[in-house]
């Protein structure tokens, strides 16, 4: 319940009611929250007060609104942890999350330059070229375009990229995968991404790119994932 003699700010004590339904599940995906002049009448506050509270968790993604029909529970984002080098199956299996990938193209190409700088190997030698779409129970999360160079994994094949390419390299190759760099950048989805991750075109996504390397140095993997900023947020644990 609100605390009007509390020192703690009353739209705050609204936020963290609102997120403690959530939490139990009184509020779930998809649910509409009751109008501002209901949570007025109901705490005794003013709709400035509730509007504060509703407008800091549309702004943090907890809510969204819709116009003309209210505001709603939006869908919890998943959090992944910005230390540690896992695949997105691993995290996802990890989380108790069913997961699988659907294979949009499997080939191989010749490396244009970029590529081939990336992996270290002559520009033309040939790679496999996936784009997958990673599925979390059901919901498009990423669209992931993956080279990897074709001599070092030549019996990969388009059934074994619906599942987990790093349990692949770890399983097939003498030297497991032991690093990465990876970089992060805001961007808007173009309309094949929009289409394959089922938000609207021009929706703010999460541009990743990752160039990863065995254990003994090889480089193997680059990859280049967009993901649904609506759904999944990287946070990072930080010490002075």
């Amino acid at each position: 319940m609100i605390d009007k003699s509390s020192p703690v700010p009353i739209y705050y004590q609204l936020e963290e009611l609102i997120k403690k339904q959530m939490e139990n599940n009184e509020l779930q995906p998809g649910d509409a929250l009751p109008s501002e002049r209901e949570y007025s009448e109901l705490h005794g506050i003013s709709r400035m007060t509730v509007r504060q509270a509703i407008s800091n968790l549309v702004q943090n993604g907890m809510l969204y609104r819709q116009q003309g029909k209210g505001t709603f529970v939006a869908e919890r984002k998943i959090e992944k942890q910005l230390l540690g080098l896992t695949s997105f199956t691993e995290d996802m299996q990890g989380r108790g999350v069913r997961t699988w990938s659907e294979v949009v193209d499997f080939q191989k190409v010749p490396a244009n330059l970029y590529i081939a700088s990336q992996l270290e190997m002559i520009v033309h030698d040939e790679v496999f070229e996936i784009k997958r779409v990673r599925m979390a129970e059901g919901t498009p999360m990423a669209y992931e375009t993956t080279y990897l160079p074709a001599k070092l994994l030549q019996g990969l094949t388009e059934e074994a990229a619906t599942q987990s390419i790093y349990l692949y390299i770890d399983e097939h190759l003498s030297s497991p995968i032991g690093s990465a760099r990876q970089t992060i950048e805001a961007s808007t989805a173009n309309d094949m991404e929009a289409d394959y991750l089922q938000i609207p075109e021009g929706s703010p996504v999460l541009l990743i790119e990752r160039t990863s390397k065995l254990k003994d140095g090889t480089p193997i993997e680059l990859a280049k994932s967009v993901y649904r900023a609506d759904r999944y947020k990287f946070s990072v644990d930080i010490s002075r």
